[in-house]
């Protein structure tokens, strides 16, 4: 089974960018769809981004459909996830997601904090 380690939050003003990174190891990310999701304080996790494997098809919130985008290296075995455009409700959690075989892997997650 895979481990996923997220890295690259931190604090940014609105309007600025940061690229977040999911490091796999154990397993192969080849063959998992992989994702973000993000959780925000007395909110619920809510899909930011993810990717099929194979077809690569991606798919993303309404929220931030236009400003994010994920991507996968396999030669790295790292998931990214652009953020453009960034805005104080996308302060949250973020959490690197993968799913095979009908499992879920999460890694710990990663603090955006965007200031006005």
């Amino acid at each position: 089974q895979v481990q996923l380690v997220e890295s690259g939050g931190g604090l940014v003003q609105a309007g600025g960018s940061l690229k977040l990174s999911c490091r796999g190891s154990g397993a192969s990310l080849t063959i998992y769809k992989v994702g973000w999701y993000r959780q925000a304080p007395g909110k619920q996790r809510e899909l930011v981004a993810s990717l099929t494997s194979g077809t690569r098809i991606e798919e993303y919130g309404a929220s931030v459909n236009g400003r994010f985008a994920i991507s996968k290296d396999n030669a790295k075995n790292m998931v990214f996830l652009q953020m453009n455009n960034l805005k104080p409700e996308d302060t949250a959690v973020y959490y690197c997601n993968a799913v095979w075989n009908r499992r879920d892997f999460w890694g710990q997650g990663t603090q955006v904090t965007v200031y006005s």
